[in-house]
Formats: C-alpha cells, structure tokens, sequence
C-alpha cells in the first residue's frame, strides 16, 4: 500500500525523524490559509505547492511549484488541483490530483552550503536483509545516478540479528560528506528514520531529497512511504490512510472481495485456488502459446457468488481471449466448485470468452459431468496436458 507524501511525512515526525512542515489543502482557499497558518508558524514568506499524488517525478511534470506570496499560491494551487500530472512514472493519462501540500520553504540562506542528497530503506529479497541505498546525488532520479555515475551510490545492509548500529550510521554521515553538526544531525536521522521504517512494516521509505539546510539541520523534503500489505492488520490506523482513488479500480474491488488479484498483459484470465497452482497455471498458459492476463487467487471458498465476483473481475480486461479455471479440491469439493461456476455463468448471462474448467481432487469426476451437462460454453479437463491443449486450441479459432 502507497500513501501520500504529506502521510508518510506525518509519520516520519511521529518517530522524531525532522521533516519539511507542511499543510494538506484540497482548494486554492484553503492553499492560502496553508500559507498563513505556515507564516505564522515557521515564519516562511515563500512556500511549496506540491502535488499530492502516488508517483514520484511531479516536479518534472509541473506538479510542484514555488509560490513567492498568496496571490500566487492561489493562481498556482488553482491549476496543480484538478490537473491530470503526468510524470515518468505515471500512464499517459495522468494521475487527477485532489490535493496539494503547502510546505515551508527550507533553502534558506546562511553561512554554510546547502546540500541534497538520496536515501532509502528496503528489503533487498536476495539478502534477506534491510539495506540503506544512500546517495550524494539527491534530487535527482536514483536510476539515472546508478546507470551514469554508480560510484555516487552506497549500499549499508542491516543484520537482522542487532538491527543498525551507531556504526553505521556514522559510515553513512561520512560518506556523504557532512561534517561538524550537520554530521551529528545526520547520524540521528539515519537511525531514527531506520527505526521508523522497521516499526510500520514498511516495504520501502524513501527520501529524495534529504535536504542539509544552510544552518546544519537534516530534513527530509520528500517521502514516499510503501507498506507490506501483509503487515496491515497489526497498523489499522496507517491502512485508514489508503487513498482508494489512488488506485486501480479493479484493484480496489478485488481487495474489497477478498481476493488475491494481479493484472498482467496477457489474453488468458486465470482462477485458481492457491498461489503456486496459480503460477504452474500461468505456467502452463505460457506453454500453450498463451499469455497470462491476470493471477488470481480465489482462496478455500469457490462459491457462486464468489466466482461470479472474480468472473466480472477478470472479464473487465479486454484483452483477455478465454479463461482457464484451474481448483484443487482439497478443502472444497470439486462439484461444488463446478455448481458454483455453471451458477455464476447462468446469472452474468452471457459471457462472450471460452471458459476451460480443470477441476482435480475430491469429486472430480462428479464436477466434470456438471460443467459437460450445463449447455454453457464452457470446456471441462482432467489432467494439466488437456486444460493446455484446450488453451491453445481456442486461442487459434
């Protein structure tokens, strides 16, 4: 799950981590009360209106801009609220943005430089360890750094067994080169931002840019916050955070049905009971000349009603060219699953793709003779060779 910037900020803050301060506003009114409040607060005459959607690259698309007085943070909330940002990473479409962040101007001037730089917190998967990926390039897109000047990025893996050591932290402050004040300030902003990513069961904290201020104060100036989905239930007060239009329709409505659903790009929709039958049913799919269009996962219960919502789920691709309905009847009963896939079919009506059934274990055969004696267009198999052959046979007509 994604949150806004102005979200993972607020958390941030919860754990002590210094961020840029910063007012959420879904009107140009309320943009220029933001501003007040922020003048008033942190005596900032200029401020930053930002867009808040789940895509990261708004600057380059027009999403942020500098506002200098009210007039303009009115004239610039106005056309940032209601425009469709496209940035690299969203689709030509673009992303609707319903709200700005007002954040307080933190380039200052003073005494010393002021310095950007990269952060983030993951799970690299091959390690099975948390790593710090840090960077004196920030601001900038970390591919781009990694692919032209890779020396500029540093890596510093956490052993699970102790967590981050004082150590480590002080390794990242040097390498980036901060010194004196600023260099303790750092310290502290590396571990406290670590222990704020492995308190929320986050999937990715990054900060681009980490921002040294001119008088040597760390902030974080940007954050995109990612939870693991399977942490969610111990954090209900960070998943009331989830922005629903945010996110893919189809997406929300599978979650909202309770099932385990992933769009592809293929022309073959899957129905599987279980996540590996669900890949050596994607697998077989490939095999056969076709190209998965979705996983999904109905789980133990594969009832009418709960076919029908994966039925309508699938078919709201269109791309895909037939189904391929592949359960196991270990904890449900293979007629009982075929009942409910000749109930969901009868009450969508008509259905324009070639549904193949491959039901194997408790009842089979009995299942078999429902999905062969329903008259729908639908096409029954035993053994994993036949659902294939089925899935290539079709594809051609």
């Amino acid at each position: 799950m994604n949150i806004h910037e102005y979200q993972g900020k607020s958390i941030l803050k919860s754990f002590g981590v210094a961020i840029q301060e910063g007012i959420v506003a879904e009107t140009a009114e309320q943009a220029v009360a933001a501003a007040k409040e922020l003048k008033t607060k942190y005596n900032s005459d200029w401020v930053v209106v930002k867009a808040q959607i789940h895509a990261g690259g708004r600057g380059k698309g027009g999403g942020v801009k500098l506002a200098k007085n009210l007039d303009e943070v009115k004239e610039k909330a106005s056309a940032i609220i209601g425009m469709h940002l496209i940035t690299p990473q969203t689709s030509a479409k673009g992303k609707l943005v319903n709200k700005v962040l007002i954040a307080q101007d933190v380039y200052y001037p003073g005494a010393s430089e002021i310095k950007e730089f990269y952060m983030s917190v993951l799970l690299d998967r091959a390690k099975s360890r948390n790593t710090i990926i840090y960077s004196t390039e920030g601001g900038m897109d970390i591919e781009h750094v990694a692919e032209t000047t890779p020396e500029k990025i540093w890596k510093e893996e956490i052993d699970p067994r102790i967590g981050i050591q004082a150590f480590q932290a002080r390794k990242i402050a040097f390498n980036l080169g901060v010194t004196g004040n600023a260099f303790k300030e750092m310290v502290k902003f590396v571990m406290t931002l670590y222990k704020a990513y492995e308190s929320i069961d986050a999937s990715l904290f990054e900060i681009n840019p980490v921002l040294k201020t001119s008088d040597d104060k760390i902030i974080a100036v940007d954050s995109k916050v990612s939870f693991d989905d399977n942490g969610l239930f111990r954090h209900p007060d960070y998943e009331a955070m989830r922005d629903i239009t945010e996110e893919d329709p189809t997406d929300v409505e599978a979650r909202q049905a309770e099932l385990n659903y992933v769009k592809l790009d293929g022309n073959v929709g899957c129905m599987v009971n279980g996540a590996g039958l669900a890949m050596a049913t994607m697998d077989i799919i490939k095999l056969s000349g076709g190209e998965p269009a979705n996983f999904l996962d109905v789980g133990g219960t594969a009832n009418a009603e709960r076919v029908e919502k994966a039925f309508r789920i699938i078919l709201k691709d269109k791309n895909v060219k037939a189904i391929l309905i592949n359960i196991f009847g270990g904890i449900v009963r293979c007629d009982r699953v075929a009942q409910g896939i000749v109930d969901a079919y009868k009450n969508m009506g008509t259905i324009n793709v070639p549904i193949i059934v491959r039901l194997q274990g408790t009842n089979a055969e009995e299942a078999k003779k429902i999905i062969d004696q329903s008259g729908l267009k639908v096409y029954s198999a035993i053994e994993f060779h036949e659902a294939a052959a089925l899935v290539n046979k079709l594809l051609k007509n």
